[in-house]
């Protein structure tokens, strides 16, 4: 069993559960995170720090794109070790249906200047 990020993560990019992760298996996209499932531990501290109930365990049904989805990405965006803060309209956005469709962006996180 691993973790995965679903589509509640997408336009919040709430990073709480970068702070309990022991292995550092969250990667950063330009709008989300995703868990690298050959990282993950399975240790389920994440879980409940996830403000957006965004993280699941891939045991849960319906979940097949969104564990190929976070595999993908997690190979294509930067590790993320740090929390920060959320996107300026994660508030707005949390809980939103299709964001998958409407605003994810396969970018990775933009490095600090």
């Amino acid at each position: 069993m691993t973790y995965v990020v679903t589509d509640n993560c997408i336009g919040c990019k709430y990073t709480d559960c970068v702070d309990v992760c022991p292995v550092d298996c969250f990667y950063e996209g330009e709008n989300m995170l995703v868990i690298h499932p050959d990282e993950c531990i399975d240790c389920g501290v994440c879980e409940p720090e996830c403000p957006a109930d965004a993280i699941r365990p891939d045991t849960e049904p319906g979940l097949e794109a969104w564990i190929a989805m976070n595999g993908k990405y997690a190979e294509l965006w930067p590790v993320i070790t740090e929390s920060k803060d959320p996107l300026p309209e994660a508030a707005e956005l949390d809980g939103q249906d299709g964001k998958l469709d409407r605003i994810f962006s396969e970018k990775p996180a933009q490095e600090a200047a």
